[in-house]
């Protein structure tokens, strides 16, 4: 909101200029006793943004602060721009997870490309180098027109940011589902290398320090975006296209290196992106950190566009910019440094001991507020929380098995369905065998990158399956946790650590806070039973259309560490003769599955239900397999069921096919989404060496003609070419985008 006529502080509480800002009128009134005053136009524009929802998490405080944050490799919990965990030898891996839904509504191809722009960022402002990028995207039903534009526009955002500044996008998840028809989802992951030595944090120490502006100039893009990315999107929406910013690869690589050049100097004392509310949030929160103060002169900020106010400066998020804290005296090998880049270093400002954030512009001071009170200090909101009434019917409900008359066309419709379905037109727009250290590229459990100079590697995913969550945020947040371990280990990798997205609809409904709150607990229960800290991660609520909200989505992104990139695991069957097993235990258990919402077109009843110490168990015994060399491939059985995890092992065999017999009920033998479960494959020798680790039942064998035939005690149940799989597999999404 650009007014050329801009209000008096009398004016601006008389009219409630305020609240088009996002601020309520007791937080007006808060802001008046905090200041001692009435706020003037651009002093209130601060307060707007550092009191949104996206900046402040005033809503989900209470919830966050139920997380397990530390842990003994945890070098850097939530609070800066990205967690830091211990990979041993003086080295540590740094990563975070960030949404950009909103803008990705109104603009997809540059709210993707931006969203990306901006977690790399978060990861170099901390002196790592990023190595790789993920994401996690959700969407309406590919028969709408207008959402097969969003999805090809936001792939082509992230591939078109990602390949330029040649960083490797290496994994994700895309779903489909018709709760995100109006508002989908965009978060993208970032995962980062560091010595110990170089890790640097964003605060703003040592009273007469100068601030420095580096990287690209401040333009009118992004202004309130942070506002915007906290309120509902409305057929108004459109409108609010100058909020999404635009992004420029080119320019981030050369502030990428340059930073990475910067944090070897023993000038620099703090660093921070200028993400969401630019140079507020850097400025301030630096400020708040180091319990300091900063004064900055905004006619020495660089400026793409003329005329520029006070309020659109600090309000901006133009992109590739970074706000920098150095000794005082160093200034011009900061200036020589980025010069050599062909960025601009500037010099705007000091560090103050008043712990106030002062702006001065045109030769008269524009706002003067308490660094805490922008900061730390914001409203924290216990927000009313109810159960839903869906979900006590959701609950009453026995578990339903569908019908089904034809196991193989069953399957094949399976493989066809878009979350389940080949996501190579996605990751075939990305480079991500860039910088040559990818080893597991996108398609298996998880990715996998080795760590130059060492037989380390690092595994990484994201997972949520938001159907549960739907019908039981609590076991669904618990799943979403195990999911993400069980791809981590079925590489090879132990779990360390995780970042979260926590993508919810309006949290003022108090069945929409429940569904946070349940959610937190779910994913804390799991985060301390398998051992995965919370070391950062991002909330994007009122992800609402219209008053519909989205399913509750919060994306767990996983980081795990090889000791031996030699133990590599992939889901792909090997040779034939290997032996098939299934680990843990098939229930008829449907509600959320592919199956159910295939059949009946919608999902209903009680989630899987999830034992930790189970999954735990589970976990534990089969890393230790695959490091003992026992195992040949392994993938984890998820949406769809044993029968789909089968296709899916063999459609990457090169050539092989499997003979499999199932026990029990054969619909849910083939289909049911019981959780804890791995499907395994172990050279015969094997054989009496894995199955003194690992708790496993024998269910067939890899064959070496191209045919899965599964059949139970009564005889053939299903018997196809794999290539007949692959094809319904490989061409669902190219199909559905024509």
């Amino acid at each position: 909101m650009s007014l050329s006529f801009k209000p008096s502080p009398e004016q601006l509480k008389a009219q409630k200029v305020y609240k088009e800002m996002g601020l309520s009128d007791d937080e007006f009134a808060m802001i008046e006793k905090i200041i001692g005053r009435l706020p003037n136009y651009t002093e209130i524009g601060l307060f707007s943004v550092m009191w949104s929802e996206h900046c402040s998490y005033k809503n989900s405080k209470p919830v966050l602060s139920k997380f397990p944050t530390t842990g003994e490799k945890v070098l850097q919990g939530p609070g800066e721009g990205a967690g830091i965990v211990d990979i041993g030898d003086g080295q540590a891996v740094v990563f975070k997870i960030e949404s950009h839904n909103h803008p990705s509504a109104i603009e997809p191809y540059q709210g993707a490309a931006t969203g990306v722009g901006g977690i790399i960022r978060d990861v170099f402002s901390m002196g790592a180098r990023p190595v790789a990028l993920l994401n996690s995207l959700r969407f309406g039903e590919l028969d709408s027109p207008r959402v097969r534009y969003l999805f090809k526009e936001v792939v082509a955002g992230i591939a078109g940011y990602g390949n330029c500044i040649g960083i490797p996008t290496v994994g994700g998840e895309v779903q489909f589902d018709s709760s995100y028809e109006g508002n989908p989802l965009v978060n993208a992951m970032c995962v980062g290398l560091i010595d110990h030595k170089d890790i640097k944090k964003g605060q703003a120490h040592g009273v007469g320090n100068t601030v420095m502006y580096v990287g690209a100039k401040t333009g009118r893009d992004g202004i309130h975006g942070a506002t915007f990315a906290s309120e509902e999107l409305t057929d108004q929406s459109e409108a609010k296209r100058p909020a999404v910013q635009v992004g420029d690869p080119f320019m981030e690589k050369l502030l990428l290196e340059a930073c990475l050049e910067l944090v070897q100097s023993d000038a620099l004392v703090g660093i921070q992106d200028m993400g969401a509310a630019g140079l507020t949030s850097s400025s301030a929160e630096m400020a708040s950190k180091a319990g300091s103060g900063i004064e900055m002169n905004l006619d020495l900020v660089p400026q793409r566009e003329t005329g520029m106010t006070a309020y659109e400066m600090m309000l901006s998020e133009s992109q590739e910019r970074m706000l920098i804290v150095v000794k005082k005296g160093r200034e011009q090998e900061i200036v020589d440094l980025f010069s050599k880049y062909g960025l601009e270093a500037v010099s705007i400002g000091k560090v103050t001991d008043d712990k106030m954030l002062r702006l001065t512009h045109q030769g008269e001071v524009v706002a003067e507020l308490p660094v805490d009170a922008l900061a730390e200090d914001a409203p924290v909101y216990h927000k009313p929380s109810r159960e839903p009434e869906y979900f006590r019917e959701f609950q009453a409900m026995e578990n339903e098995i569908p019908a089904v008359e034809d196991y193989k066309e069953t399957l094949v419709k399976l493989l066809q369905q878009p979350t389940i379905a080949s996501k190579e037109y996605v990751y075939d727009q990305y480079d991500y065998m860039v910088r040559t250290n990818t080893v597991v590229a996108p398609g298996s459990d998880a990715a996998v990158i080795r760590i130059r100079g060492t037989r380390k590697g690092l595994a990484m995913t994201t997972d949520c399956n938001s159907r549960y969550m739907y019908l039981d945020p609590e076991t669904g947040g618990k799943i979403a946790v195990a999911e993400a371990a069980r791809n981590i280990v079925c590489s090879g990798g132990e779990p360390l650590a995780i970042t979260d997205n926590l993508n919810f609809g309006n949290p003022e409904k108090p069945e929409i806070f429940w569904q946070i709150e349940k959610a937190a607990d779910g994913i804390s229960e799991a985060c301390r039973t398998l051992n995965t800290p919370v070391i950062g991660g991002n909330v994007s609520l009122y992800n609402e259309t219209n008053g519909t909200a989205i399913y509750p989505t919060p994306v767990i992104g996983m980081v795990g560490l090889l000791e031996d990139i030699d133990n590599v695991t992939t889901q792909a069957f090997k040779a034939a003769g290997d032996l098939i097993y299934l680990v843990g235990e098939t229930k008829d258990e449907f509600g959320g599955s592919e199956l159910q919402k295939m059949t009946y077109g919608k999902i209903f009843g009680k989630a899987p239900e999830l034992d930790l110490a189970k999954e735990e168990k589970a976990q534990a015994q089969i890393l230790k397999a695959i490091r003992s060399g026992l195992v040949a491939s392994a993938h984890d059985v998820a949406e769809g069921g044993l029968a789909v995890a089968a296709a899916e092992s063999l459609i990457g065999s090169k050539g092989l096919g499997a003979d499999v017999k199932v026990t029990g009920n054969t619909t849910s033998a083939l289909f049911s989404e019981s959780q804890s479960r791995f499907l395994l494959s172990v050279k015969n020798e094997n054989q009496e060496a894995f199955e003194s680790l690992v708790d496993a039942a024998l269910i067939g064998k890899v064959t070496d003609a191209p045919v899965l035939n599964i059949s139970n005690e009564e005889g053939l149940l299903l018997s196809e070419q794999v290539e007949v799989f692959e094809q319904a597999w490989k061409g669902a999404i190219p199909c559905l985008l024509k």
